[in-house]
């Protein structure tokens, strides 16, 4: 069932409904029930391997809590991460990972086919196999205490609004909303709706309509391309993934807030931020706080603290860089790029945000000498170039296409032409000026709908007026959501 749909709409009419007319124990059930049916509309097979994942964390983690001695206990969590990452690595990465040993042995003279392996990648495997584990870690660590009520654990893993696409939840940041209902309040509706509006703008006025052109550039042969028109792609598969993925986010956000309970942010308008570090404070933060605090920190070897906010850089300065948090810098990055899929080009966009996060931390002494202002628009201006540029091999067929795009790039020469449509060009420009517009829009009326919430009403009815009506026209056979694939 796809948010961008009539059919999820009604059914999040009556899972509200139902969400404030049901008590308790009936209102955890119908929250499951209502989030295995939400699954099922994909495919009823995989339920049984979502609920062999969470109920696998359930019961190692009410074991560890039990356990004293601290060898077992280790071996505990060992024995949960270990079916955990090989459901994942079954179903995400085996294929992968046979052909390339095939293409090793061919260099061994082994000239036979390669198996044909006929699996299909889990809807939203990834995110709630990270959920399980944060969970099971969570208990390991005694930052909380296992939760004994199965259903409640299990809406907690399942809870529709983000089971299939994020934003990746803390136990301690939603199983107390889930537990308790909280009080009834008229503006949590309000809020709701609009971030659902405001989501479903995104993805079908702005996401698929740049993804058409998008589609278009990047099915052209790289080697015809100039300079100037793989800058232009890059920024508008940057635009096409942003608008996508945080229209989710919203929608997700927006869905869960019908019912009172609050989800953390996971875009902040990661596109105008000044630093490789700054973005990924602001560009899915769900996903980068997880990596920070269950992979790269204990890589490092360093504490981890109790908590779900900020990015993978926030926990280190250039002062502090050694040759361990250096390795774990780059192994970590290689991880997340895998995460996202299983082929090279996602290693290469993995390891290239490795590449920036370490130059920005060793060029520290450096940008101090610097003025200010030359600091905050001179990083953005190359945060921003080298983080479009990081989406070429995300979304190029191959790493052949990849590197013949980057090349393009890097010859003065190919910067002398163009291959597009005009429209092409006005578009990326376009839209970039539009996300400048809502960047400062929103750092100016934010302050003022606090102050002066009446000046606001006309302005914010005349732009969801054009919201809904834009939603109408360009609702369309629905396109799925770009990070359904990962």
């Amino acid at each position: 069932m796809l948010f961008n749909s009539l059919t999820f709409l009604l059914f999040l009419i009556v899972a509200t409904a139902l969400y404030w007319l049901l008590p308790r124990r009936q209102r955890l059930w119908m929250l499951f029930l209502a989030s295995v049916m939400f699954y099922g509309f994909w495919r009823v097979d995989f339920i049984a391997l979502m609920l062999v994942s969470s109920t696998t964390d359930y019961c190692v983690s009410l074991l560890m809590a039990k356990e004293g001695n601290p060898r077992r206990k280790w071996l505990l969590l060992l024995l949960s991460l270990s079916i955990n990452l090989s459901l994942l690595f079954v179903f995400k990465y085996s294929i992968f990972a046979v052909e390339n040993a095939w293409l090793v042995l061919g260099w061994f003279g082994v000239s036979s086919p390669p198996p044909v392996l006929n699996i299909i990648l889990p809807l939203g495997i990834s995110f709630y196999t990270f959920q399980t584990i944060s969970y099971s870690i969570d208990v390991y660590r005694g930052f909380i205490k296992p939760e004994r009520d199965y259903v409640l654990y299990s809406v907690y893993v399942m809870y529709f609004p983000q089971l299939v696409a994020g934003p990746i939840l803390r136990a301690n940041e939603v199983l107390p909303q889930l537990d308790e209902r909280p009080r009834f309040q008229f503006e949590n509706l309000v809020v709701g709706t609009r971030r659902i509006l405001f989501g479903l703008f995104l993805k079908v006025v702005l996401a698929d309509n740049i993804g058409e052109t998008v589609d278009s550039g990047f099915s052209s042969p790289a080697s015809t391309m100039s300079a100037i028109d793989v800058w232009t792609l890059a920024f508008l598969f940057g635009f096409q993934i942003y608008f996508d993925f945080s229209a989710y986010s919203h929608i997700a956000i927006g869905s869960a807030r019908l019912m009172g309970i609050r989800f953390p942010e996971n875009f902040n308008y990661p596109y105008f931020a000044v630093s490789p570090r700054d973005f990924w404070r602001r560009w899915h933060i769900s996903l980068s706080s997880w990596i920070r605090d269950y992979l790269y920190l204990p890589l490092a070897g360093a504490k981890v603290r109790d908590e779900s906010t900020g990015g993978l850089g926030s926990v280190v300065s250039a002062t502090q860089v050694t040759y361990r948090w250096t390795t774990a810098l780059f192994l970590t990055w290689a991880i997340m790029g895998l995460w996202h899929g299983a082929a090279w080009k996602f290693l290469v966009w993995g390891l290239w945000h490795a590449v920036m996060v370490y130059v920005y931390r060793e060029s520290g002494t450096l940008r101090e000498r610097l003025p200010r202002w030359l600091r905050n628009y001179g990083g953005w201006a190359l945060t921003l170039g080298l983080t479009m540029l990081a989406w070429i091999p995300f979304r190029a067929a191959n790493m052949s296409d990849t590197f013949t795009m980057l090349g393009k790039v890097a010859s003065p020469a190919q910067y002398l032409s163009l291959g597009m449509r005009e429209n092409t060009y006005i578009l990326a420009a376009a839209v970039m000026l539009a996300l400048g517009v809502a960047f400062v829009g929103s750092k100016v009326l934010e302050p003022m709908r606090e102050r002066f919430p009446v000046l606001c009403i006309a302005p914010e009815a005349l732009v969801y007026a054009v919201a809904i009506s834009s939603v109408f026209v360009f609702l369309r056979p629905i396109q799925q959501f770009i990070y359904f694939q990962f």
